[in-house]
């Protein structure tokens, strides 16, 4: 069996720790991308007659000048989130399944909305700085006790987030049009609409995609339902929300915190309010898994290939008409 390393070498060094890539060459001959490069003609020389395909960022889209280097390819392992970067219509219409490593980077994302949510309603930020300054109390915190949390979008972060609210005594709240109030019931959650998500929530948690209908979906009517000292967290997309009415409501005080991890665009202008905002608090883009725990994206992507291999079900499979409501 004949594996294409597809993913540049800047990659392989961020998701392949050795153990992984001795488990892959165990599984099959590997060829390598030697290159920081994802050139066309470059991916279709590794790829050429191979079985298995990994990818990640960066890689090269599937076209029919690409796949038909490989006639007999089965399976891609995308060894990053979204895989609509790298996915064709011909690469479904050949029957080649592909599986994204989303799920990795979705447990880091729900992990980091956790911290963030603490964090938040303790009023760790505020308080670090006024020790700082001599001061010392206890101003404005709030325990995961006897609160809504709300939870925009209930894919695999969004779930696996409502998971992690179980250990504390909180209401869960989400919002999403796709899921049932009898799949929200395995996640201790109430199904809600829109409204009554940014309404209802005190601490209000992005985990949607961005599609047509969520773009800017957090807005200036939206923002004005919420709560006064309500904290609004997202570690999603940045286009989810109206940063221009967001910023306003950081003035005005109606948000206690924004915690963003992602904005847009990425990194914020220079002379963004948002850069300068003491309840605005940013993180660069590192929910997903960062450091060591990128490591985890390459690992996964060869269980999925042993599970392939025995026939089993793939635990992360893209099928083609997810794509229209996954990022």
């Amino acid at each position: 069996m004949k594996i294409a390393m597809l993913l540049d070498q800047q990659s392989q060094l961020l998701v392949l720790d050795p153990k992984t890539i001795s488990l892959f060459a165990a599984a099959g001959s590997l060829v390598w991308n030697e290159t920081n490069e994802n050139d066309i003609e470059n991916a279709r020389a590794i790829l050429k007659d191979a079985d298995i395909a990994v990818t990640s960022w960066g890689s090269p889209a599937f076209t029919p000048c690409l796949l038909d280097m490989a006639p007999d390819l089965k399976l891609v392992l995308h060894a990053a989130g979204s895989v609509k970067s790298i996915v064709t219509d011909e690469l479904y219409r050949r029957g080649i399944r592909v599986v994204s490593s989303a799920c990795v980077l979705s447990s880091g994302v729900s992990e980091t909305a956790l911290g963030l949510t603490i964090a938040a309603c303790k009023n760790f930020f505020a308080l670090n700085q006024e020790i700082r300054e001599g001061k010392w109390s206890h101003t404005s915190i709030t325990d995961l006790y006897d609160i809504t949390v709300g939870i925009l979008g209930m894919g695999i972060a969004g779930r696996h987030f409502a998971e992690l609210l179980q250990s504390f005594s909180v209401n869960v709240i989400a919002c999403d049009p796709l899921v049932s109030q009898e799949q929200m019931n395995l996640f201790h959650a109430e199904k809600v609409d829109l409204d009554t998500l940014f309404s209802r929530s005190d601490v209000l948690s992005l985990h949607a995609p961005i599609i047509e209908s969520t773009h800017h979906i957090v807005n200036g009517r939206t923002l004005s339902l919420m709560k006064e000292g309500s904290i609004l967290i997202n570690t999603a997309r940045g286009a989810l929300v109206d940063e221009k009415a967001l910023i306003e409501a950081l003035q005005n005080g109606r948000l206690k915190y924004a915690c963003l991890d992602v904005t847009d665009p990425e990194p914020p202008v220079e002379n963004s309010p948002l850069r300068s905002l003491p309840n605005c608090i940013l993180t660069p883009h590192l929910a997903g898994q960062a450091g060591n725990g990128l490591k985890k994206i390459g690992r996964h992507c060869y269980e999925e290939l042993v599970r392939y291999i025995n026939g089993e079900p793939l635990k992360a499979e893209i099928i083609q008409n997810m794509l229209a409501n996954i990022a």
